[in-house]
């Protein structure tokens, strides 16, 4: 990266980063009740605003523009000019963030996402902004959120449910949060900010950006009185701060049942035990008790939620026995009778049949006759799709689901070309086009997804470390 001599490299400036962010973490995990006074200056220190711009321009959002027009991936010179001038404003307080560009996207269930789309400037703050914050807040953050963390993954989600269901947790309460990032209180959010961060400059940064607004899509100007635009870099971060007071919930109940053997009398006596699983704004308690202690949830989640300004949503959240099966990350959770085994039963985790309609949908809309000229063209696009959705389910019971998915689309793209090649008969398709019955044009070959080997998950348990510190913990969490 070429941005002129006063600025560092990227390669000078990410070890700088990445100590002063070890500093951090390791001060706020020694002393959980530090609050950090002068920390601003790190925002604009030229290392973190190089590494920051170095993130807007490499995610995929640097293709989408803002209410300025300006899309991260546009700016190729003057970069240099662009930092200076943030930095200045930055230094001087002069910095303001202006309203995000509201972008609505559809969702599978018929309704849709509202994003919000920051400028340019405001994007690298912002990056800024959570390379300061997040190092601080994941040394308070428990293990058992899972979501829009670093080196943290849906599968470590599925894993630990998968563990828990596997014991004694036969009740599970299945849970979603009615618009998250639109219904967060501002003032309860910044209380909690505030727990960790004393510099008043970094609070009304954070505060401004939570109040900039929202220009709609007929550019009309609207006041954000709650929530943070989900679409934003620092929007996640300050979701799963909010959010932490389920899991600092849970997490008191399972300590106050005491060590192992206190929990085992605990259980004799008819006390339910429960264990949080969260994924940003969707969780599940797995509960070992009886179906009313489940159903009793109902009221508790919703007290803990509401200082926060946040509900449950009526509609996603349901009490279930594991027997049943719950869908969660786009898998099916379920425990089945194994085969060969005189009836033992197992905790299985397939793709969800929702999940399975949805990439089938997207192989039927990518092999409509008009969608490309080539078949290479073809063959790029269903690859993509096809790889990341098996690379993501790779770890479950999917032998057969990528079976299903290999078959389906072998023939979506061999009635691709029957309609692309209506002059020729059966055989002569065959034999120019499908050698072997093999589908190739040049040196791309189709994606086979029955050819992925199935592999299971390693569950780590509590041992995920995080970029600030080594493997801590013990490997799985106590039942």
């Amino acid at each position: 990266m070429n941005i002129g001599a006063p600025w560092p490299s990227l390669a000078e400036a990410e070890p700088r980063v990445l100590a002063m962010q070890t500093k951090l973490h390791q001060w706020a995990t020694s002393d959980p009740g530090r609050r950090f006074d002068d920390v601003f200056n790190l925002v604009y220190d030229p290392a973190f605003l190089v590494v920051a711009w170095s993130r807007v321009r490499g995610n995929k959002g640097a293709r989408t523009a803002g209410i300025d027009g300006v899309r991260p991936r546009d700016i190729t010179v003057g970069v240099g000019e662009f930092l200076d001038g943030l930095r200045d404003d930055l230094k001087a307080r002069r910095f303001a963030p202006v309203p995000v560009r509201k972008k609505t996207i559809p969702k599978a269930s018929g309704k849709v996402r509202r994003l919000g789309i920051p400028t340019v400037a405001d994007r690298v703050v912002q990056a800024a902004l959570k390379l300061v914050l997040e190092p601080i807040f994941e040394a308070d953050f428990k293990p058992c959120s899972y979501g829009f963390r670093p080196k943290r993954r849906a599968q470590d989600a599925i894993a630990e449910i998968h563990f828990f269901g596997s014991r004694t947790y036969e009740w599970v309460f299945e849970a979603d949060i009615t618009a998250c990032f639109d219904e967060i209180d501002h003032t309860a959010l910044m209380g909690r900010v505030r727990d960790r961060i004393g510099d008043k400059r970094v609070l009304s940064l954070v505060k401004a950006f939570l109040s900039a607004g929202i220009l709609t899509e007929d550019v009309t100007a609207r006041a954000t009185i709650t929530g943070t635009p989900q679409g934003g870099i620092l929007s996640p971060l300050l979701a799963n701060i909010a959010l932490s007071v389920i899991d600092e919930h849970f997490t008191q109940k399972w300590e106050a049942l005491g060590p192992s053997w206190t929990r085992a009398k605990h259980r004799r006596a008819g006390v339910a035990a429960m264990r949080l699983v969260r994924y940003a704004d969707d969780f599940v308690v797995m509960i070992t008790g009886t179906r009313d202690d489940a159903e009793a949830l109902w009221d508790e989640v919703g007290q803990v939620l509401a200082p926060m300004g946040l509900r449950l949503s009526e509609e996603k959240s349901r009490v279930c026995h594991i027997d049943e099966g719950f869908d969660f990350l786009g898998w099916h959770i379920q425990r089945r009778r194994q085969r060969g085994r005189n009836g033992k039963r197992m905790v299985y985790t397939y793709p969800s049949k929702k999940s399975l309609l949805s990439v089938t949908a997207k192989v039927r809309s990518l092999t409509r006759r008009h969608k490309h000229r080539t078949l290479a063209d073809l063959l790029i696009s269903i690859n993509r799709v096809m790889r990341g959705w098996c690379n993501y389910f790779r770890h479950g019971v999917s032998a057969r689901t990528f079976s299903y998915l290999d078959h389906f689309a072998f023939w979506r793209v061999v009635g691709w070309l029957r309609k692309r090649h209506t002059g020729l008969n059966w055989g002569t398709l065959r034999r120019r086009h499908l050698p072997r019955w093999e589908i190739r044009d040049g040196n791309i070959e189709m994606f086979r997804p029955r050819a992925i080997a199935i592999e299971r998950y390693r569950y780590r348990g509590t041992r995920i470390p995080t970029p600030w510190t080594s493997t801590t913990g013990s490997p799985a969490p106590a039942a």
